[in-house]
């Protein structure tokens, strides 16, 4: 059920990055940008992998890119976007801006996945995780419907869905810690670059 044939890698890099005030899908840490090290957590998980962004810079990671196919609509047309291009049923979720993110974690998500669920998310604290998340392509068309309505909120979205969802513990949640401004960046390295 897992093998990784039956699992693509969605990439969610359309974003804007406003509070970050530059791309953040390319911010260099430890010696690779942010995507490269999302590439790298998903990569032995995954057969296929695409990145759904408007931008032609990261075709250099040769890896297909998908255009959001609705425009300025935010994650759940990225998700949207991503589902409708991938070609399996199980998909693997992550936006770009996730730099500590690791395979072990992601494997979580593939554990716990079974038929009846329509998707596998991870909670730190009290707080969702619907952007490194496991998803099934047959959410497809509620997808659709609810982009179609004028709703742009993913999470909206996900309380539609049968979800299951796993609590972090503790001594890995800075692995799903995304990085949206400068502070963070700074944060996140005097953290963990000793």
């Amino acid at each position: 059920m897992n093998a990784k044939e039956h699992i693509t890698g969605i990439i969610l890099a359309g974003g804007k990055s406003k509070r970050m005030g530059r791309d953040k899908a390319l911010v260099p840490y430890k010696g690779k940008m942010f995507l490269e090290h999302v590439i790298d957590a998903l990569k032995p998980l995954v057969n296929d992998m695409l990145i759904v962004s408007d931008h032609s810079e990261y075709d250099r990671f040769g890896i297909l890119r998908t255009e959001d196919l609705i425009k300025n609509a935010g994650p759940l047309a990225g998700l949207y976007s991503g589902l409708y291009h991938s070609k399996t049923e199980n998909n693997l979720v992550v936006s770009c801006d996730v730099p500590l993110m690791n395979t072990s974690l992601l494997q979580q998500l593939m554990d716990e996945n079974e038929p009846s669920l329509d998707m596998v998310q991870f909670q730190s604290g009290d707080k969702t995780m619907p952007l490194i998340a496991l998803y099934k392509k047959r959410i497809l068309p509620s997808c659709w419907e609810l982009l179609e309505s004028g709703e742009r909120r993913l999470r909206t979205f996900v309380d539609t869905l049968q979800t299951k969802t796993i609590v972090l513990d503790k001594e890995v949640e800075h692995h799903a810690v995304n990085i949206n401004t400068e502070q963070d960046l700074n944060e996140l390295k005097n953290e963990f670059d000793h």
